[in-house]
């Protein structure tokens, strides 16, 4: 009985000592899959914060400084923003319809909806940045008054912009369009110019070159600024804010609703460009968002 009596006990002391065990086992294969987790969420979290690159094609400051500034700021929302400066005012949009760039910012909406038209292409303006403000400007006069009948005008010669001129003009009194035409005018469609003035149309990079050669240059602020002239200070002319004219960055129909854009749009129109444009660009440039 006694020799019975101890296996029994052993018996019941090793289910016992097993018990532990397991329990131990399980608490340990508890705190290793919660640990698991713990190494795929870290994991998982270095993969949602891996650096995305993005390419934003675009022309002269105060675009590039505007993108310069909001460079460290998309860092902390982990995207690599690659400036793509180009040489003319083509190049940035072949480049975003050719997919070589995600996004540009160089242009206003109707100037974009021309070459959208032009290449059907499918270009979107997805945030409005500042607004140029148009001006003429002149080195032989200083008010409207003096530029004499029959004088040059220099205009940039891609549609939109034509169209801006001689709206401008217009609305000064200085010449008068055919009823309805609006940004779309040509100077076919001058019905009135008793002034005789001649209009030279060039592209718009060689605007800022004309003022030795016209009498008068109309154009925005990224081209005159170089030369030290502003609309509020040196225009003899300028245009009312228009927000069809904003500078305004663009993507793709297939990208625009991609986070990194959207994250390039927050931050393009967030408290630091805007604090940036009134501070440094002033007179020439003013924020297009609350």
């Amino acid at each position: 009985m006694s020799k019975k009596w101890m296996t029994w006990m052993l018996a019941i002391l090793l289910v016992v000592v097993a018990g532990c065990g397991n329990a131990n086992g399980n608490g340990n294969g508890g705190n290793s899959a919660s640990g698991g987790n713990a190494n795929t969420s870290s994991q998982n979290q270095s993969e949602t914060k891996k650096e995305v690159t993005l390419k934003v094609a675009t022309l002269i400051p105060p675009m590039t400084d505007i993108l310069e500034l909001v460079k460290p700021l998309l860092k902390e929302d982990g995207i690599n923003l690659e400036l793509v400066v180009l040489s003319d005012n083509v190049q940035p949009n072949d480049a975003l319809a050719n997919k070589e760039v995600d996004a540009n910012f160089f242009q206003h909406v109707p100037y974009m909806n021309e070459y959208n038209e032009s290449k059907k292409s499918n270009l979107v303006g997805v945030q409005p940045v500042y607004h140029a403000v148009y001006g003429a400007y002149s080195k032989r006069y200083k008010t409207m008054k003096e530029v004499p009948d029959g004088s040059t005008i220099a205009i940039a010669n891609d549609a939109t912009n034509t169209g801006r001129s001689l709206v401008m003009l217009e609305k000064a009194g200085l010449i008068k369009l055919k009823e309805g035409v609006g940004i779309k005018a040509t100077q076919a469609d001058i019905i009135e110019n008793p002034h005789n003035y001649k209009f030279e149309e060039v592209d718009l990079l060689m605007l800022a070159r004309m003022l030795d050669d016209a009498d008068l240059v109309l154009m925005t602020p990224a081209y005159a600024s170089p030369l030290g002239l502003t609309p509020k200070k040196d225009a003899l002319l300028t245009e009312t804010t228009d927000s069809a004219f904003a500078i305004t960055m663009v993507a793709r129909e297939d990208n625009k609703d991609s986070e990194p854009i959207k994250k390039l749009a927050e931050r393009l129109s967030g408290p630091e460009v805007k604090k940036f444009l009134e501070e440094n660009y002033a007179e020439i440039a003013i924020p297009a968002f609350e």
